[in-house]
């Protein structure tokens, strides 16, 4: 340790993966900081920097330790080890790199590298842990993708991987369990995420938010600001927006402003923003800011916004009622007072935060007329029209460069750090960037609607559905977002996936001034299945009928009729699915019915059963993709997909699919992912769409370019291709012919030879006025079964196990569909037990409630291929679907259990135990 000029600037030595360092820093600067900014470290990510995620997690020492937690006075004479540092000096990954890629253990990736780094420790110590010493080795890192079962599989077989784990190169890629394409990036920490990049002069952004819910207020005198601090460059408010000081998700409401003007509708919106070098903007105080509130009453709660008398969050929508959905499908008064059983219900439903690992960044910079925003997103085609309407440029002028995305799951859909770098790097003409802290991601970003929601359902005696009225009121937050959405998806899905003849719907989209409620995995539909799965357990229980039986006697099938008259023609697998589980639910519901009738303790055990059906894409609405492949004189064979993968997998289903579809093998492929500039609009990554859809579009560009090659050579349709540089060789009926790619003119800049296109739109009508139609061209199916223990002194709640059974049309990659089936369920557990966010309370990692490793029980997957015949060999979607009957089987476990129903998510200890104490509960 030597001390500097400064008084506050020390030098440190150390020693990094293995090479003697030194830095100066500040002594208080943080590990974590120390290796990303002055090293260049940036596979260790910053996700909290409060010491609660673990995906900063290094090896100081041989000891894992939060580097976010770390000051730089602690660091003199250690030995660091980051995820750079991972080699085993024969291969360029470790083992435990291969056995990670082998097992599907790394998704979105943003939490990869400290979980390898947390594994590491323990494996240096214990080649061989059992999974009781990894899920406590790895409970200080959170996962919110992959459920955390395939992260635990990857270290307990770790010591099996010795050599290179590879790319599926001979026979059919579509079905084979092929190894991510970005794979590689995400285990060895080279993926670049929004906060990983930026050009060296680029300016810091830090935005300055409301800490009122409801409140007017008036900026003063912000050039003396200026003058004070003479790196704060700028101060930008509503009057530096070029174009229109609005955005949204739908085109005739753009309603949010960028930055607020003179009147604040949430806690966390934003006032203004300062610009400038980071360490003079980070160091104003916010009470230095020229800002005059006036605190007004906020409007909190549905309830409160429809009583009379309440204001008016926005004056153009009068009664905060922003929207409503309905549908209604034959008669259910009648119905009811026909029916041998009926139940009736109610649930309320919190505020559920989507908390991705990585907080939102990115950079941006001006290039003559155009914009280029680099940036973490879900939708590059929507960024590009919404800045290209604030900066009040032609669409063309933008130009979005995704980063890898660390974690969405709907929360990036709506513009975020976009808008407020591209405002700047227009004015200024200088490179900007920013990345947002956990409680700034937390309080801005748009949430799962609160939902209260009523209902009643029937049955006849012999236990067939007749009817069920379900209405529901989702509270939208100060802005519409995807509340137009969720009003409208969830009257089609909210009989559940059953063939119900007599359906009554009414959904209401209601504004608060609660934050933005936007798109989280499921679009309401997650909270309505909650009561209605409960309302069919109890008719079942009324009818002496098992819950499953009931279910399977009541399971949509070919030919019949959904709520909305939709006749279903082709892959209605639920049947299948909840056949597969029989076995699993007879032997879990007997096991703790042998519990509670032998053992005389305040532990209950409890089995649970829930389905739920999912329409792929957008509602009634077109909602096409694009895919494009090419091959250059060079015999380069390039895929431009613009579906962004966000963890799901994306970027390697599309590459099996096109692979299989053109006739050669995945390994030939280059890729380039969505950049607007170079790959064509592939829509949103949202709503189960990207497989069917982009999957589809990527399918038709593979046969057009196949079709394209076949008829050079004047082949057949079944002929053979490979491809060895420049040369294409197709065989038919033991014939070769030569294509030699150099001697065909060139189509563009990119000296392309062949180009193969495909677009898809899936085929849906708009619904009537009683919410009629064909909304979707197919639907995903699944059942879960949850088994579980209840405290009943205590209202805890432990989970044993979850079997979920999903058709999904066909599995392209079940490696990736059993990841994203392992991590919704993980998700539907902290939303039926956990998770609630509470704005100014609840807004870091360390009180808002995610499942850790221990939370997330044994889940046992079982795929169910019911081929659809619109979607790219036969698949439908899996996201949203892996998610929605979690929670009510835990529920229907709970009821099982105790006899209580649960009207209230989530499931918090007091809640429950307060319910078993309501209902008199005894032993």
């Amino acid at each position: 340790m030597t001390k500097t000029k400064s008084n506050t600037e020390i030098e440190y030595r150390l020693t990094i993966n293995g090479v003697a360092r030194s830095f100066v820093s500040d002594p208080f600067k943080r590990l974590a900081n120390v290796l990303r900014d002055d090293f260049g470290l940036t596979g260790t990510k910053i996700g909290c920097d409060a010491g609660d995620c673990g995906a900063c997690t290094v090896l100081m020492d041989g000891r894992q330790v939060c580097s976010c937690m770390i000051p730089a006075a602690q660091t003199d004479g250690i030995h660091i080890q980051t995820v750079e540092g991972l080699v085993d000096g024969k291969t360029s990954l470790s083992a435990l790199q291969h056995s990670f890629l082998h097992h599907g253990a790394a998704q979105c990736g943003i939490c990869t590298p400290g979980m390898l780094m947390a594994a590491s420790a323990l494996l240096n110590v214990n080649p061989k842990p059992d999974r009781t010493a990894i899920e406590e080795n790895l409970a200080g890192v959170l996962c919110r993708c992959t459920g955390y079962r395939k992260i635990v599989d990857a270290i307990s077989n770790a010591h099996q991987f010795e050599t290179e784990v590879e790319l599926k190169t001979e026979g059919m890629a579509v079905g084979s369990r092929m190894i991510r394409v970005d794979g590689l990036e995400k285990v060895s920490g080279s993926d670049l995420f929004g906060a990983d990049d930026a050009p060296d002069d680029a300016l810091w952004i830090r935005v300055i938010r409301s800490p009122h819910e409801r409140a007017e207020f008036k900026l003063g005198d912000l050039n003396a600001l200026k003058t004070k601090y003479l790196g704060l460059i700028e101060i930008l408010t509503y009057k530096d927006v070029p174009g229109f000081n609005g955005f949204g998700i739908y085109p005739h409401i753009k309603d949010q402003p960028v930055f607020a003007v003179e009147k604040i509708r949430y806690r966390g919106e934003a006032l203004l923003a300062l610009v400038g070098e980071r360490k003079t903007i980070e160091n104003i105080q916010y009470n230095e800011l020229p800002i005059t509130w006036q605190i007004l009453e906020p409007i909190k709660g549905t309830v409160c916004a429809l009583s009379t008398g309440a204001a008016d969050i926005h004056s153009n929508v009068p009664g905060n009622i922003l929207t409503e959905g309905r549908l209604k499908k034959g008669d259910v008064e009648s119905s009811f007072s026909r029916a041998a059983v009926i139940s009736e219900g109610e649930i309320q439903t919190s505020c559920v935060e989507h908390a991705y690992i990585e907080p939102e960044a990115g950079f941006a910079r001006r290039v003559g007329n155009r914009i280029e925003i680099t940036a973490c997103t879900q939708a590059p085609a929507m960024d590009q029209e919404e800045c290209a309407n604030i900066l009040g440029i032609k669409p063309e002028d933008v130009r979005i460069i995704p980063t890898a995305c660390g974690g969405g799951f709907g929360g990036k859909l709506d513009v975020s750090v976009q808008p407020i770098i591209a405002i700047a790097a227009w004015k200024l003409r200088k490179p900007v960037r920013i990345i947002y802290s956990r409680i700034e991601s937390m309080s801005s970003s748009t949430k799962r609607h609160p939902a209260h929601a009523r209902a009643k359902a029937a049955a006849d005696a012999n236990g067939k559905l007749v009817a069920i009225d379900m209405k529901v009121d989702f509270d939208t937050g100060a802005y519409a977002s995807w509340g137009p959405t969720v009003a409208d998806r969830v009257p089609v899905h909210g009989s559940g996936p059953y063939a119900v003849p007599n359906v009554l719907m009414h959904t209401r989209a209601i504004l608060t001034n609660a934050p933005p409620s936007g798109a989280f995995r499921g679009f309401g539909i997650p909270q309505a299945a909650m009561l209605q799965e409960q309302l069919y357990d109890d008719l079942a229980i009324q009818l002496d009928i098992a819950p499953l039986l009931f279910r399977l006697m009541n399971a949509l099938r070919r030919d019949e009729a959904t709520a909305t008259g939709q006749v279903l023609q082709h892959s209605t697998g639920l049947a299948e699915c909840l056949e597969a589980l029989q076995p699993y639910w007879k032997e879990l519901r007997a096991k703790a019915e042998r519990h509670n009738a032998t053992n005389k303790t305040d532990i209950r055990h409890g089995v649970g059963n829930a389905c739920m059906w999912y329409g792929c894409g957008n509602t009634s609405m077109s909602n096409p993709s694009t895919i494009r492949v090419s091959l250059d004189q060079a015999g380069r064979l390039t895929l431009y997909n613009g579906a962004v993968d966000i963890g799901q997998g994306s970027y390697t289903v599309m590459l099996q699919i096109c692979a299989d579809a053109l006739g050669l093998p995945p390994t030939e492929f280059n890729l380039i992912h969505g950049d607007t500039d170079l790959t064509p609009n592939a829509g949103k990554t949202s709503a189960s769409r990207q497989t069917l859809v982009s999957g589809k579009a990527a399918y038709l560009a593979g046969r057009n370019l196949r079709a394209k090659i076949l008829r050079l050579v004047n082949a057949a349709e079944d002929s053979e291709l490979s491809l060895n540089k420049h040369v294409i060789s197709v065989y038919e009926e033991g014939r070769e012919t030569k294509l030699d790619l150099s001697t065909l003119p060139i189509l563009d800049v990119l000296k392309n030879v062949l180009v193969g296109e495909g677009t898809y739109d899936p085929p849906s009508t708009p619904l009537d006025e009683n919410g009629q139609g064909n909304p979707y061209a197919t639907y995903a199916f699944a059942a879960q079964i949850a088994a579980l223990e209840v405290d009943v002194k205590l209202g805890t709640l432990h989970l044993h196990r979850i079997v979920a059974a999903h058709d999904l049309g066909k599995a392209i990659n079940p490696t990736l569909v059993e990841g994203q089936i392992q991590g919704g369920i993980a998700q539907g557990i902290g939303l039926a037990l956990t998770e609630e966010y509470i704005p100014g309370r609840t807004e870091n990692l360390h009180d808002y409630l995610i499942p850790t490793v221990g939370d997330v029980p044994d889940i046992d997957v079982i795929i169910i291929e019911d081929p659809e015949p619109e979607g790219p060999y036969g698949a439908k979607g899996i996201g949203e679907p892996a998610l929605v009957p979690t929670a009510p089987a835990i529920f229907n476990a709970v009821r099982h259990a105790t006899g209580v129903r649960v009207t209230h998510a989530p499931l918090l200890p007091h809640r429950l135990k307060a319910a078993l104490d309501r209902a008199g509960y005894e032993r």
